[in-house]
């Protein structure tokens, strides 16, 4: 998964980048990082678990940290 395809299932699913830290466990600027386009001297590529459990999420897995409302 690209770091354009990341942010766009994140936008795709409603979540800042606050909300998917939590649901993910990591911190809101890794998510950042992790959506930069790669020639960006601080972009990280995308975890490899976290493009699965974006995968899930977009087919319908909501875990208990899903944000109510």
């Amino acid at each position: 998964m690209t770091p354009a395809e990341f942010k766009a299932a994140r936008r795709k699913l409603g979540l800042t980048q606050s909300e998917l830290g939590a649901i993910l466990d990591t911190a809101p600027q890794t998510i950042r990082k992790w959506e930069m386009p790669e020639g960006n001297s601080t972009a990280r590529g995308v975890n490899p678990v976290a493009a699965r459990v974006m995968g899930w999420l977009l087919a319908g897995f909501r875990p208990p940290e899903w944000p109510q409302g």
